[in-house]
């Protein structure tokens, strides 16, 4: 069991078998995600993919996240949460930029979590594609505009993934104050891997 601070970034093995719990400990806490193929990081997570091979832009219990080679890295095998984001994409210091003005450009972000676990395993910034975003709450409007909300989680919520295969998995808990993907108080997750 590990517990990810608040905005803090974490990685690691799954071994083909093992079961990795991402709990929401506090509720409202976005968890950013991106899995590789361990042996072969070349093979990452494909959200096109992924929502092409099930045929919606959520995920929940019996999802497949699936890898730019079309091949399974992990399964969703328990879900009480419901509903989670895959076109979101991560914070980054350019896009708070963007969104909400030049004064957010010092905040910490998903992305420097992501550059900074994925330098550990040789990973740069070309190795960073669309992620997961468990827990996050991006409804698509009727416009086609998507709305990034207030979270559907509350305190001890789950999700359960099984490596299909051996994989690494990048975490950022998410730091963003900007916007209520975090109620604007980001906030402890726990890890269990199996």
């Amino acid at each position: 069991m590990t517990v990810v601070p608040a905005k803090s970034g974490w990685s690691g093995w799954v071994e083909k078998g093992q079961t990795l719990s991402i709990v929401d400990l506090e509720g409202n806490q976005a968890v950013d995600f991106l899995v590789y193929n361990a042996h072969n990081t070349d093979e990452r997570y494909s959200a096109a993919d992924t929502i092409t091979a099930q045929g919606n832009i959520f995920l929940t219990t019996g999802s497949v996240l699936m890898s730019n080679e079309h091949n399974p890295l992990m399964t969703v095998i328990e879900d009480t949460c419901g509903r989670h984001d895959t076109i979101g994409g991560a914070c980054s210091k350019e896009s708070n930029t963007l969104r909400y003005g030049h004064h957010t450009r010092p905040q910490h972000a998903c992305v420097e979590n992501f550059l900074a676990e994925g330098a550990k395993w040789g990973l740069g910034k070309r190795d960073l594609v669309s992620n997961v975003n468990w827990y996050m709450n991006v409804p698509v409007e009727q416009d086609g505009t998507l709305g990034i909300v207030d979270g559907i989680s509350a305190p001890g919520l789950k999700v359960v993934l099984r490596a299909d295969t051996d994989v690494l998995v990048l975490i950022s808990n998410c730091p963003q104050i900007n916007n209520p993907c975090n109620g604007f108080n980001p906030t402890p997750i726990e890890l269990v891997i199996t």
